[in-house]
């Protein structure tokens, strides 16, 4: 049985790190702490982490009718425009199915969105392509009216420094990048003193609450240049890559070459990982617990393989660990003959 984590570790007496860890292994399953992980890595390993920062994506809004709704602003397109998801404004958040084109959603101060097409294509039911219509930058009139964007599960609201990580620099994530949430200063310090490294990366992740035949949408990232050196001489090395969430496994192969040579790359990544396409650099992945539909379970088996990915949720959902972005972690590290 699979239980949501309705509110933040903070919030119910846990540190950040001390959240579950299950450690998934060519040895076996492992519990522990997540600020133990430490227990299950190496001198020599190199953690990638996703820098970009959550932002307050979701306002409130009303439709011709009166009918009020939530518009969650998922992605900035190249241009101008946006990418909107509408859902009602309720305890539920059910999505809005009969928005049309042309159809104008007023939102406070006096600024509106315009929903212009549906995304990607005319037979797609969840996003819109938005021209949206401020006083000011779109940045800063969401940083003014927007909250973070919540589902049902989480049924109180919190502010937006709970959906940031340690590794928050660079704001653009309509949704929390949740992998890198249960790290601390003082955990990233101790795996360094004992030899483990960490590189950046940037993605920009979109609203994530994708239906099971949904693949994942167009993301924009960035791999910088001292990242694939890293990652270049820790395969030449022998040593692991692991990344810190998916939005990192990502990126990372988005900039992979066939010989899986990483180099510095920027723009948009519409790459879709899976057992048809396996990761040919990350090694092993840290990921929350997130509800295994077809495209993030796709996802994970690229990187672990499907037995290892398939018993680690069995024994997830057998010891009750805690789902989402603010529930219990995973590291999942297959063998490096893959």
């Amino acid at each position: 049985m699979r239980n949501a984590a309705s509110r933040p570790p903070e919030e119910r007496g846990l540190s950040r790190d001390g959240v579950r860890l299950l450690a998934a292994t060519p040895d076996g399953l492992a519990h522990a702490a997540f600020g133990d992980i430490g227990h299950f890595l190496r001198a020599g390993d190199l953690l990638v982490a996703n820098t970009s920062a959550t932002i307050a994506a979701a306002v409130d809004g009303s439709r011709g009718d009166g009918q009020l709704v939530t518009a969650h602003f998922s992605t900035p397109l190249d241009d101008g425009t946006w990418l909107i998801e509408l859902r009602l404004n309720s305890a539920e958040h059910e999505r809005v199915l009969d928005a049309y084109s042309g159809e104008t959603i007023a939102l406070p101060s006096g600024a509106s969105l315009t929903l212009l097409h549906r995304f990607p294509e005319a037979g797609s039911d969840r996003l819109w392509a938005a021209s949206v219509t401020t006083d000011s930058a779109v940045d800063s009139y969401l940083a003014r009216y927007g909250r973070p964007i919540r589902y049902s599960y989480v049924p109180d609201p919190w502010p937006l420094t709970a959906y940031q990580s340690v590794f928050s620099r660079d704001p653009g994530s309509a949704e929390m990048p949740s992998a890198g949430r249960p790290f601390t200063g003082d955990l990233v310090a101790r795996l360094i003193a004992a030899g483990v490294m960490f590189a950046p990366i940037t993605l920009h992740a979109g609203v994530a609450s994708l239906e099971a035949h949904e693949a994942p949408l167009p993301e924009r990232f960035t791999v910088p240049e001292p990242t694939a050196t890293l990652v270049n001489l820790a395969k030449s090395r022998g040593n692991r890559v692991v990344a810190v969430g998916t939005t990192v496994t990502r990126a990372i192969e988005s900039a992979a070459d066939e010989s899986g040579t990483v180099r510095a790359a920027d723009g948009w990544t519409d790459l879709v990982l899976g057992t048809d396409r396996p990761a040919r650099v990350v090694d092993g992945l840290i990921t929350g617990w997130h509800d295994p539909e077809a495209s993030h379970l796709a996802l994970l088996q690229a990187v672990a393989g499907c037995e290892l990915v398939s018993a680690a949720y069995a024994e997830a959902e057998s010891a009750g660990y805690l789902w989402h972005e603010f529930g219990d972690s995973a590291v999942l590290l297959p063998p490096t003959h893959r």
